[in-house]
């Protein structure tokens, strides 16, 4: 059994990015932030899914070169090789939870723009 409090720890960047709650041996899994204008920056995994499931704000999360709305209660699942993006438009924070299944810290290909 392990333990956190999600108020204890940071985001990447002070005030937001991603905040890893629990970092393998078989998931990775946390909350992440995005304040008005910041994008996570568009990447692919090669093995592993990611899903993201929204609990406040408004954006935008682009899956192969097609853009959906974000809002509250929304939740997205992300293929392996699914290249994807997401941008907090609205202005508030944009709040979710991800999680990345298997545990694969080095699988990340960040993708030009």
């Amino acid at each position: 059994m392990e333990r956190v409090n999600a108020n204890e720890m940071e985001y990447r960047k002070g005030r937001s990015g991603p905040k890893y709650l629990f970092r393998g041996p078989r998931i990775d899994w946390g909350l992440i932030r995005f304040l008005p204008g910041e994008s996570l920056g568009k990447h692919l995994h090669e093995r592993l899914e990611e899903t993201f499931y929204f609990t406040s704000g408004t954006g935008v999360i682009e899956v192969n070169g097609v853009q959906y709305d974000i809002g509250p209660g929304d939740a997205f699942r992300i293929e392996p090789d699914e290249t994807h993006d997401i941008v907090n438009t609205g202005d508030e924070a944009l709040d979710g939870v991800f999680i990345k299944h298997c545990y694969l810290p080095d699988d990340k290909v960040n993708v030009s723009a």
